[in-house]
């Protein structure tokens, strides 16, 4: 079992589109959604720089139309990938920021802030999400924190795995577990669903969010949660089904206008607001109209589209969906008569063509919607940080048993991937296997670990590789044995032995390769520092302002009234004005952005002010008889 953490811990859905995070609550015994400081129970997963501030969140997503190029959303599917993924191929193109090839290839998202151009990895951008999400839970919980479950989708291999995490460490989250998404929606469901009814039930978990896709097939018996399968795409989801609509309707204004507006960020910006907007609206209704004033050039924009179109227009998509269920059932040997429930999760699970073809896919059975799509998995993460940290007593003693989601292996002769731990095989696990050497007449045999379903080793993602030296000088054939180690946090141990002379040697896969180093890790760490207090400081800054912006106002409807205004001399009254044009100046000043210079105004202003408020204060006397 893993080792309990001390002190409180939060459950954080980090999302392509929206993120989420909950905390168990101790009175209430139960997990609950954390609201943000917009009042909202999900926040935009997007991040935005200009010349002056930081913005994460609903501030961010907000400016985005006047502020495209330096907007960031979609983090997460670079995250873990490659600048020459195909996968991300077409969303570059769309994307109206700017990604540039790194270090290793490493994708690098480029903005202008502060004036100057600055590159920025994936996982920085997501650390800047999660340290929204933990002050969000520390503003509810009046504490710090420093515990975390984070979620990834349930396809996320090693590499976006390590990124994500690598992401936590530098928000200063000590990231306790990472957990598949369709797991925690498995958790979250188990609750809801414990006590209520009797016997094994067989779960089907469909989560199809803004980015990626999964699915689970989870056994629930009592309180035992067991993973029997697990499949998805992390590149399909609400992001695409936009992109779709996105790119149709470039066509649209290319054929009426004869312009092309690719490369204008803000058009972009504009139209794929009102396209998200367009796809929720037909979850509800068969048509709605899209209409942006000179969306390009002053020339306008208004398309009327249809819930037929918009489901042509993502139709391949659509079915794909449904080809993942049938492979995920197919691994666990289920027929569809056999599942019980089926659970959707994820906000694109609401589109009703999705949820038609699930019904039939699962011949008639009727779909469950009983969790909030949009926050089981962040619930779901809560209940599995409280199972992880002693400050929680009174949580349900829930058992939760997942799997690996993709194959682990070597390479043998040919290039050939030789499995050693197959997908959806129970984490943690021990598996061993024996090889031989392919030549004559060799000491040394190098071991490349591999991860994937591709036949050939190459096309899989290396994982990592060592050598296995001291082998005796004979024939080829010579045996020695291979030893994988998978624990729960996904952690791969891999060693090789000869048993004949007693050499060994191993890795732990920390999959260097394309991640973060540790000299990076710190200084993105130190960075989100400087980004902290410069956000206090605007915080700070904001807030002087506001203060003086309040004073003057009250201070022009005190002068306002005659009884007060009579008393103070034509000469004072000309300072006092004069102070307010100042002072209005001042707040409007964009370029002034110390704290400091707005408070010291302010008492300034205030000593100036003093006549008004005892004439104030008089007049109010005068009024009661006083």
């Amino acid at each position: 079992m893993a080792k309990k953490q001390k002190g409180r811990a939060i459950g954080i859905d980090l999302g392509t589109t929206y993120s989420c995070v909950a905390a168990w609550e101790k009175q209430n015994g139960r997990a609950e959604i954390i609201v943000n400081d917009q009042g909202n129970r999900t926040t935009p997963s997007f991040v935005a720089f200009t010349d002056s501030h930081r913005f994460i969140g609903d501030a961010a997503k907000n400016q985005a139309a006047a502020n495209p190029s330096n907007t960031i959303f979609d983090a997460k599917r670079l995250i873990g990938r490659k600048y020459k993924d195909p996968t991300i191929e077409n969303d570059l193109k769309l994307w109206p920021f700017k990604v540039v090839s790194g270090v290793d290839d490493k994708p690098m998202i480029m903005v202008n802030y502060k004036g100057k151009e600055k590159c920025l990895a994936a996982e920085e951008i997501s650390s800047m999400i999660l340290t929204k999400m933990k002050e969000i839970a520390e503003a509810y919980m009046d504490s710090s924190v420093n515990n975390a479950v984070i979620t990834v989708p349930a396809y996320f291999n090693d590499s976006q795995r390590k990124a994500t995490k690598d992401a936590g460490i530098i928000a200063g989250l000590n990231v306790i577990r990472i957990i598949n998404e369709p797991t925690a929606a498995a958790l979250a469901y188990g609750l809801q669903k414990r006590g209520n009814c009797s016997g094994k039930r067989n779960v089907f978990i469909f989560d199809l969010g803004g980015g990626t896709f999964d699915v689970s097939l989870v056994t629930i018996e009592g309180d035992n949660i067991e993973v029997k399968a697990t499949t998805g795409d992390t590149h399909l989801g609400g992001e695409d089904f936009d992109n779709r609509m996105v790119s149709h309707l470039v066509q649209e204004f290319k054929r009426k206008n004869g312009v092309d507006i690719t490369g204008t960020p803000r058009a972009l910006r504009r139209l794929r607001n009102e396209c998200e907007k367009a796809k929720r609206i037909l979850s509800h209704t068969n048509e709605t109209t899209i209409e942006i004033d000179a969306l390009f050039q002053g020339v306008d924009f208004r398309f009327s589209l249809t819930r037929a179109c918009f489901e042509e227009l993502n139709r391949d998509l659509f079915e794909k969906c449904m080809e993942i269920a049938q492979k995920c059932l197919d691994d666990a040997k289920m027929k569809k008569s056999k599942i019980h429930d089926v659970v959707l999760v994820g906000g694109s699970s609401r589109i009703p063509k999705v949820q038609s073809l699930l019904h039939n896919f699962f011949e008639g059975k009727e779909l469950c919607k009983s969790i909030n799509p949009d926050e089981a998995v962040a619930f779901g993460a809560a209940v599995q940080a409280a199972l992880l940290s002693e400050d929680y007593s009174f949580v349900p003693p829930l058992v939760l048993v997942d799997v690996t989601p993709l194959s682990l292996g070597i390479k043998v002769k040919g290039d050939l991937m030789s499995v050693v731990i197959p997908r959806n095989t129970i984490i943690p696990a021990k598996r061993s296997a024996v090889y031989f050497t392919p030549k004559d007449y060799i000491s040394t045999v190098t071991i490349n670990v591999y991860e994937g379903e591709r036949t050939k080793a190459s096309d899989n993602n290396l994982l990592g590789t060592f050598p296995l030296s001291g082998l005796p000088l004979v024939f080829k054939g010579h045996p020695f044995n291979v030893y994988f180690e998978l624990d729960f946090d996904g952690i791969l141990k891999v060693r090789a032995e000869d048993k004949t002379t007693g050499s060994k040697n191993g890795i732990t896969i920390t999959n260097e390769k394309g991640r973060l180093s540790n000299a990076e890790i710190n200084r993105m760490v130190k960075e989100a520092a400087l980004f902290k207090e410069e956000d206090k400081k605007f915080k700070m800054m904001v807030k002087a302002k506001n203060a003086l912006d309040d004073y003057i106002y009250k201070m022009e409807k005190a002068m306002e009234d005659s009884d007060v205004s009579s008393k103070v001399s034509p000469s004072k009254k000309q300072r006092i004005m004069a102070a307010f044009s100042e002072g209005k100046a001042l707040i409007q000043n964009e370029h002034e952005t110390e704290a400091c210079v707005f408070e010291n105004y302010l008492r300034r202003l205030q000593n100036i002010c003093r006549p008004i408020l005892i004439n104030k204060v008089n007049t109010c006397f005068k009024m009661f008889g006083i």
